[in-house]
């Protein structure tokens, strides 16, 4: 509908009734119907006035339109003045003073905004608030600043607030428009210059005389084409004119900025305090629109649920104000159990009409929107390809990359993809969000990943798009892997904790659908696994894959390589022995292929596991053959490795000089290969070394600071061994609190059957011996024997039962301790021997009996 120019404005610039009458309906987004009802009036009335056909208005007429339209202040009286006009003029001399006022007031004064609804309370908006605000304030700015974004991210609230905050450096004028759906240009341009205060394009130059002003223009996905002319129009005409814009998408005029509005961020899964909470925005919105609706503030057993809703609502104020507003019935572990899974439904009036209705007038129903239908819109506006993109996208469970966006449509789509510009196109919808700056910083909102599944699912695309995603997993896992042994094991394990979600859904869904696939993604894991403390879970899908009938054809160094997996993961929680058998058949294949790599790794496995069976002997000679494949292929970190499982069998004669000089070369050769982990485990055995030495304070001080390297790397099994061992130190020189205080760190989410049991259980003993309490002690140095049998260090059972026999004099524990070491050719230690004397329990014939196998 074009605008009426049948009544042209007065020479001098005035602005008729009807014109402006038009003007400020559209800018409502209003009908003539919808006026004519909210003002009690006949459609006809507001026809006729808008066309000029009704000179002579009642004044009751005017006053209930500008009821309707909610017009207030100088804009009130700017259009009944209009309606007062010819009257006036007749009565004045010229008219011409009465005609000058009448202009002046329909302009902004001092900066008050024209045609705009009040600003919105804004919560973690700053930074896009204060860049907003730079961007049209700076001279030489863009001339139009487009805030792109999904339905319900907070474009209009923004737009709004920074429309506000600006309205000084803009004396021309600050003024509103909401697109309608069947808007053209000429209702764009008619409705812009009313709300500037001219009647037309050709007289907003005149009216502004070179001073700044600016446009706001809410919801351009309504009319792209038409809004997009219009604004060109605008700004040729206009030079000072700056447009601010909403919308689903760019408008595409020249010079545009293009800036998308992110939804609020999230706290992580791990953050559940109150304190925390509310430093992430969209918790804290959350709470804040909860209060709206309840006096009471989320209690410390809801704040759980509260971080799981806003992390389910992806941070999008909309759906985040939605379902606060449901918290006046339910609490929020009942919102999150009935609304947790059905986000997509939630549903409010349409999201492009909030905060633009008129105030105090009667406000029309509207029909409820759902987030579904929110996210279809910006879906709508994709093109073929572009949809089939996002629906493959939704896959990933969390961040991903570029690169892996690439891997993933390549070849699955029928054409080869640039990511760069679908991406890019994404973004601006809304559908895609930026977080970080990292590699993985692209994700998709919880809801338009829900959305999109339910795409996939419709079109019996998920199997496909499901295995795709494991292939692109298991290639990103396979080529990650060897850097988790090396000077990029940082970077290597980082890369990986950032697919976590990616890596159990890939390995979930390969299990069934792909178990070839699957297995070969979980021999390339141990490694991580043990980082991360999930050896007891990683070792049970290994063991799991490698029983499933559909992989016995697999690859046999795929096998081999899982095989050695389930066994290095078995090491760590004790349960070394039952892998003991796998890793021999592993090492043949390695050796039958000439694989050097997987013949070093399955003999570094095999002194691990021999040691934790009492197989020493053998132990020793794996450990020299490693040195010897590692020495002769010039493998560095290997050769590292090798002298670190040597160390161990310095230790266990008792040579303690011999161990610090293994220990030495272990870490000059882990410095030449850049292999810090390796070097912080020389340093942990070092520790040990010195606790065994005597040099208890040494130990405490050492260990302290290999416990928070250790932390800081990311080992939680060596972490724990290494505060075991500062523990055992601090009793042993009588520090009995600060050994407490270990005790508890150690314990604090300790599983049961760790090996960190007997550790905790030979502090307990030692504490209860220095404080005299020999019961006690005999108590806490049978259990730690006990946990220790089936560990992987022999050594802690020894020194256990010295304790034992220390602590008690019992003839059968003396007749265990000789016998643990005739098997394992342990020699007691200087200390020991003290230990055993100071309690008088010692005799010449057990000392000759515990030295043997020297």
């Amino acid at each position: 509908m074009t605008p009426a120019h049948d009544h042209l404005p007065d020479p001098d610039g005035r602005t008729p009734l009807g014109e402006l009458l038009r003007g400020h309906r559209l800018a409502a987004g209003l009908t003539q119907a919808e006026l004519a009802e909210r003002a009690g009036l006949g459609v006809r009335t507001v026809r006729d006035l808008e066309r000029g056909r009704a000179s002579r208005p009642q004044r009751s007429t005017v006053e209930l339109l500008a009821d309707a339209l909610g017009l207030t202040g100088g804009v009130r009286a700017v259009f009944l003045s209009a309606a007062r006009r010819r009257t006036v003029e007749r009565a004045a001399a010229g008219g011409g003073e009465v005609g000058a006022t009448a202009v002046a007031a329909s302009a902004p004064a001092s900066g008050t905004p024209f045609a705009l609804p009040p600003p919105v309370e804004l919560v973690g908006r700053e930074r896009d608030r204060a860049d907003l605000v730079a961007l049209l304030t700076t001279d030489g700015g863009p001339p139009a600043v487009s805030l792109v974004g999904l339905a319900g991210v907070g474009k209009t609230a923004l737009a709004l607030a920074v429309a506000h905050e600006v309205v000084d450096a803009h004396p021309g004028g600050v003024a509103g428009v909401l697109v309608g759906e069947s808007s053209d240009a000429a209702d764009v341009l008619a409705t812009g210059s009313a709300v500037l205060g001219a009647s037309r394009l050709a007289d907003l130059a005149g009216r502004l005389r070179g001073r700044p002003a600016l446009l706001l223009v809410d919801a351009v996905e309504r009319a792209p084409g038409p809004v997009a002319e219009a604004l060109r129009q605008l700004t040729d005409v206009v030079p000072t004119l700056r447009v601010l814009v909403t919308g689903r998408h760019p408008v595409g005029v020249p010079g545009e900025l293009v800036r998308p509005v992110a939804p609020l961020d999230v706290p992580p899964p791990d953050v559940d305090d109150a304190v925390e909470l509310a430093r992430y925005p969209a918790a804290a919105l959350f709470t804040a629109r909860l209060a709206r609706v309840r006096r009471e503030p989320p209690d410390q057993r809801e704040l759980p649920a509260l971080a799981a809703l806003v992390r389910r609502l992806g941070g999008l104020p909309l759906a985040i104000e939605l379902m606060a507003a449901r918290g006046r019935i339910l609490d929020l572990d009942e919102l999150l159990d009935r609304y947790g899974n059905r986000v997509l439904d939630l549903a409010a009036a349409d999201p492009g009409r909030r905060g633009w209705e008129p105030a105090g007038t009667a406000v029309r129903a509207a029909a409820p929107v759902t987030l579904r239908e929110a996210v279809a819109t910006s879906y709508r506006l994709l093109a073929g390809h572009e949809r089939a993109a996002l629906r493959r996208l939704a896959v990933f469970a969390n961040r991903w990359s570029v690169e892996l966006a690439e891997e993933l449509l390549a070849d699955e789509i029928g054409w080869a993809v640039d990511p760069v510009p679908l991406l890019d196109r994404l973004v601006q919808l809304g559908l895609v969000s930026v977080r970080g700056t990292g590699a993985f910083r692209f994700r998709l909102l919880d809801a338009v990943r829900d959305f999109a599944l339910e795409r996939v699912a419709g079109r019996g695309e998920l199997t496909a798009i499901r295995r795709r995603h494991a292939l692109v997993v298991t290639r990103l896992v396979a080529r990650t892997a060897p850097d988790l042994a090396g000077p990029e094991l940082s970077r290597a394990v980082r890369l990986l904790d950032e697919v976590t979600s990616d890596i159990g859904t890939a390995l979930a869904h390969a299990a069934t659908d792909d178990p070839h696939t699957a297995l070969r993604l979980a021999a390339a894991l141990p490694r991580w696994w043990r980082l991360r403390g999930r050896d007891v879970t990683g070792r049970q899908w290994l063991r799991r894959l490698l029983a499933d009938p559909r992989t016995a054809d697999a690859d046999p160094m795929v096998r081999a390589w899982a095989l050695l997996g389930v066994a290095r993961l078995a090491v760590e929680h004790g349960a070394g022995a039952a892998e003991l058998a796998a890793v021999r058949p592993a090492l043949d294949v390695f050796a039958a292929r000439g694989d050097v790599t997987g013949e070093l790794e399955a003999r570094s496995v095999l002194c691990a596991l021999l040691v934790a069976t009492g197989g020493h002997d053998e132990a020793r000679e794996q450990a020299r053959a490693m040195l010897v494949v590692a020495t002769r292929h010039d493998r560095l970190r290997n050769m590292a490795v090798a002298q670190y499982h040597l160390t161990w069998h310095e230790i266990r004669l008792g040579n303690l000089a011999g161990a610090r000089r293994r220990l030495a070369t272990v870490d000059r050769l882990a410095a030449q290969c850049g292999e810090r982990r390796l070097r912080l485990l020389a340093r942990a055995s070092l520790v040990e070394v010195a606790r065994y030495q005597g040099r208890y304070a040494e130990a405490v001080e050492r260990g302290r600071r290999t416990v928070g390297a250790l932390a800081e790397l990311g080992d939680p099994g060596h972490r724990r061994r290494a505060l075991g061992t500062v523990g055992l130190a601090l009793a042993q020189d009588g520090r009995l609190d600060e050994a407490a205080e270990v005790l508890t760190e150690l314990r604090t989410g300790m599983d049961q059957g760790r090996p960190e049991e007997g550790i905790c259980a030979l502090i307990e003993g030692i504490v209860a011996l220095r404080r005299g309490d020999r019961e006690l002690a005999a108590e806490w140095f049978g259990v730690a024997a006990g946990a220790g049998a089936a560990g992987q260090d022999r050594r802690d059972v020894v020194e256990a039962l010295v304790g034992l026999v220390a602590s008690t004099g019992d003839p059968g524990a003396r007749e265990r301790l000789d016998r643990a070491c005739r098997q394992t050719g342990i020699r007691l230690l200087p200390q020991e021997w003290e230990l055993l004397r100071d309690h008088g329990r010692s005799s010449d014939a057990g000392e000759d009996d515990c030295e043997v196998g020297r």
